[in-house]
């Protein structure tokens, strides 16, 4: 039987753990993957795009476990009553091509992209890192504050959004940890001013100039997480000339990425060179750094993983009749009315 878990169940492991201690966990389980890169077969994701959006699927695998992820992608569905981001994904063996794990992956995704943005700027932001400008305070945007606190011991968070409310949500949610402080920031520029680490997670599916040259200072480490799909970013092009930009897989970076701004030639690094020391990250205190974050599938492979496994010790999730299982696994004909009487579908508690 195929093991379910929704999104009932996704809360029980998340609350049993604590989010951030969730988080930690996770980036852990991220850099092991990270670094052993070249187990994975890899591609760049497979997108149908709409005028309003975009339904995407994401594949990868290793020896041992298949993967994949749907996700959406819909601006206006906040009006709608619906979230921006809806997912799910599957976790499968190799060997025999059996589906382990059905799993929601909405808010799953949320927290494996604020674990990587930590795990990457804890590999290349400046150590003494203590501040953070967060610049969209949607659905993924507690996570990443949450996220920066606990692997980069950041401590204030300076917020805004063009929407009003957006905000309001965010301060209500982080007013539980006293120990991170929230400043409300009047624009953009404010929030960022003095910002050690700035983190864009706007939704608009556009070419969005959201941070501009003037706004960014020596040894700022940039985590863009918006701009993931063809035709929307949230940096300025000379932003990314003036830094040191890492990426998760190159191949689809360069279609959905902010570097899809300029030319092919333009050099990036890949986050697993730098995990694994055959790169070098930041290269001195001055630099400005960019992770141009587009969400990889590897991400969810591990995500899809790490749930699997800890549902499995807490006995967490429902056993599901995903594919049959039957006492002669030729027979599957044998499953319908007129052939009921030959074969057994096996239910499993």
């Amino acid at each position: 039987m195929t093991r379910f878990v929704d999104v009932v169940d996704l809360l029980r492991l998340v609350d049993n753990c604590g989010v951030t201690c969730f988080i930690e966990e996770l980036a852990q389980a991220l850099r092991e993957d990270f670094i052993r890169w070249h187990d994975f077969d890899k591609s760049a994701r497979v997108a149908t795009h709409s005028h309003v959006g975009v339904i995407e699927l994401m594949p990868v695998a290793d020896k041992g476990s298949y993967a994949f992820k749907y996700v959406n992608g819909h601006p206006c569905n906040t009006a709608a009553g619906l979230p921006t981001v809806m997912a799910f994904g599957v976790l499968a063996d190799v060997s025999t091509g059996y589906p382990v794990l059905l799993s929601e992956l909405t808010l799953t995704t949320a927290l494996r992209t604020a674990a990587t943005s930590a795990l990457a700027a804890r590999a290349v932001a400046r150590p003494d890192s203590k501040s953070m400008a967060l610049i969209g305070n949607g659905s993924q945007s507690e996570f990443q504050a949450l996220a920066f606190h606990a692997l980069l011991g950041i401590e204030e968070v300076r917020v805004f959004d063009v929407d009003p409310h957006a905000t309001d949500k965010l301060v209500r949610n982080l007013s539980t940890y006293p120990e991170l402080r929230v400043v409300r920031a009047t624009s953009i520029a404010q929030a960022v001013r003095g910002a050690d680490i700035v983190t864009t997670v706007t939704a608009d599916k556009a070419y969005a100039t959201i941070l501009t040259p003037e706004m960014i200072e020596p040894g700022m480490h940039i985590n863009a997480v918006g701009g993931d799909c063809p035709g929307k970013t949230e940096l300025h092009p000379d932003i990314l000339r003036g830094a040191r930009v890492f990426v998760e897989f190159e191949a689809q970076t360069r279609i959905e990425g902010e570097i899809q701004q300029l030319p092919i030639d333009f050099p990036v690094q890949e986050l697993w060179q730098v995990l694994d020391g055959s790169a070098v990250g930041r290269e001195n205190p001055e630099q400005v750094t960019v992770f141009d974050s587009v969400g990889f599938a590897l991400e969810d492979y591990t995500a899809l993983r790490y749930i699997h496994k800890i549902a499995k010790e807490q006995n967490v999730g429902t056993p599901i009749a995903l594919v049959p299982e039957l006492d002669d696994p030729k027979d599957l004909f044998g499953l319908t009315a007129n052939g009921r009487r030959r074969a057994v579908l096996r239910r499993v508690a």
